[in-house]
């Protein structure tokens, strides 16, 4: 894929219409591990804070990135879930998110993701899990999840997206029109060009993220093998209280086979 310059939407009054920062941490649960990812440029010191919930060293993991207004510490009792069906769960804060330093941009959020997953397979391998490797992008996080998916890192197994579409939304707020539009096309071509396996979960009533569009983005998807759940009267927030069981069973067999 070529090189797309998105550092227009790095201006503060048009990320902050998207990002909704939340500093919040709490103390380690037990059996779970925390890092801090450094992603400051040199002689810059900015960490992400990050938590790993594992379920065993051979088990797959997946790289979570969350939805906007959320931090890694509200998946304490949702990443669980994923370790009962056998799989390691790795959640990152953005910048500004959590604990984590500095403020968010979209450039550096996607440079960041490319940072955490190396960092990751870093530390994980090095306290011994050798599992596959999967990345998940939820809401907002889409955008670093298409960032890895599209790169096709053999280092990464497949893509889910929840509640996702292939859209900068309201990054190009107040960009001039033609500048806006030549940003969203070289963006859904770059989520089009995806080809290893991707799962999307996407519920029936979401408003935000229409369910038209995900089904769209589905169909645009080079991959050969993926697969989509429509998680009947869902909203964009509720996924989970409406159909945990298909959540869960569809992520299962995703992964699983």
């Amino acid at each position: 894929m070529a090189q797309v310059d998105y550092s227009v939407l790095d201006d503060p009054s048009i990320s902050m219409n998207s990002f909704y920062p939340r500093q919040n941490w709490t103390p380690t649960p037990d059996g779970v591990q925390d890092y801090t990812i450094n992603v400051g440029k040199a002689g810059e010191d900015i960490g992400l804070s990050c938590r790993f919930f594992p379920a065993g060293s051979s088990a797959p993991t997946i790289l979570f990135f969350y939805g906007n207004g959320e931090t890694a510490i509200d998946y304490n009792s949702i990443a669980p879930m994923y370790n009962q069906i056998g799989i390691n769960f790795f959640v990152a804060d953005y910048r500004g998110y959590g604990k984590s330093g500095g403020t968010p941009a979209f450039t550096t959020m996607l440079s960041d993701a490319n940072t955490v997953l190396e960092s990751m397979q870093i530390v994980l391998g090095a306290s011994g899990f050798n599992g596959p490797i999967y990345v998940m992008g939820r809401s907002l996080g889409r955008h670093s999840a298409f960032e890895l998916a599209a790169q096709e890192n053999p280092g990464v197994r497949g893509v889910i997206i929840e509640s996702g579409r292939p859209s900068l939304g309201q990054f190009t707020n107040g960009l001039d029109s033609q500048l806006a539009e030549d940003l969203e096309a070289a963006y859904r071509a770059k989520a089009a060009s995806i080809s290893i396996p991707a799962l999307v979960i996407h519920g029936e009533i979401d408003t935000l993220a229409p369910l038209e569009y995900a089904e769209a983005m589905f169909q645009s998807f080079a991959s050969k093998d993926k697969k989509m759940l429509m998680v009947p009267g869902a909203g964009h927030n509720d996924l989970l209280f409406k159909g945990l069981d298909a959540y869960f069973t569809a992520i299962r067999d995703f992964i699983f086979g």
